[in-house]
């Protein structure tokens, strides 16, 4: 054995000391307690300021993404401290080792570093992807987090996004448009119906009036009969109260149209022979 390999051999008994090896090791753990002090804080912050929500939780998670991809590297080489020749070679033998055995999450972190950067949705938004819809609480190194309207939590691999489509309904914006669709009959009365609709929709506590709200009228078939169909469209004030302001609306606009008598289209009768 020559001195330049007992020189390797005696680099390798350095690097791997139990003092360094404890000392990373609570250096990483405290990495994950700042991370998580860091979301606690945005979760307070965000209830003192509602308005800022959204804002505050992307911070959040682009601090949180950025410190687990670039504090873990440094904290590893700063404590550890290996020879340039031992980065090398284990750099290649990780990335050989990955890109075997370990594709999918690779791919998965990459993709975390589009989505942060791209940015096709946001943490706050709601998504629809695929079947399943809600809103994005999170944004990781291998997947998103999302609650959906049923308060259940789903996670979905970064990388599917990627191929899939997926859309958002207020593109990092705190209100959202919502869509209410009503049908009532031919020969009702359409100029109250689209009143009472407009007036049903303006004066809902979850309305957004700093934008638009439309009344779009339509003809068409329910129930092979036809009818006539009222679109109100609307922002809610807040995406957290998507299903609050459609509950609203829909159960004020039906007692409105039945308290003034408008038609709705009539049912689909079926003639049973006896």
């Amino acid at each position: 054995m020559n001195e330049s390999d007992l020189n390797q051999i005696t680099e390798m008994a350095t690097l791997f000391q139990l003092d360094r090896i404890f000392l990373l090791v609570l250096a990483l753990s405290g990495l994950v307690l700042f991370v998580k002090g860091i979301s606690k804080m945005a979760d307070s912050l965000y209830r003192r300021v509602p308005r800022q929500r959204i804002l505050i939780s992307q911070v959040a998670t682009t601090l949180n993404f950025s410190i687990y991809i670039f504090g873990g590297p440094f904290l590893f080489y700063a404590i550890l401290q290996p020879p340039r020749e031992i980065m090398l070679a284990a750099t290649g033998s990780i990335a050989v080792a990955l890109g075997l055995s370990l594709k999918d999450l690779v791919a998965s972190v990459i993709a975390g570093f589009i989505l942060l950067f791209d940015r096709p949705f946001q943490v706050g938004d709601r998504v629809a992807f695929g079947d399943v819809y809600g809103e994005i609480e999170s944004i990781g190194l291998r997947s998103v987090r999302m609650v959906t309207l049923d308060d259940n939590l789903v996670t979905i691999p970064n990388n599917r996004f990627m191929s899939d489509v997926v859309s958002s309904g207020n593109a990092g914006a705190l209100d959202m448009m919502l869509v209410f669709d009503f049908h009532i009959a031919l020969d009702a009365d359409t100029r109250l119906a689209r009143d009472l609709l407009y007036e049903v929709v303006v004066t809902s506590r979850y309305a957004y009036l700093k934008k638009p709200v439309t009344i779009v009228m339509t003809e068409l078939s329910v129930a092979e009969r036809l009818a006539i169909q009222l679109k109100a469209k609307a922002y809610v004030i807040d995406v957290r109260y998507e299903k609050a302001f459609q509950t609203d609306v829909v159960q004020r606009a039906t007692e409105a149209f039945n308290r003034h008598h408008i038609k709705r289209p009539p049912l689909e009768e079926k003639i049973f022979n006896s």
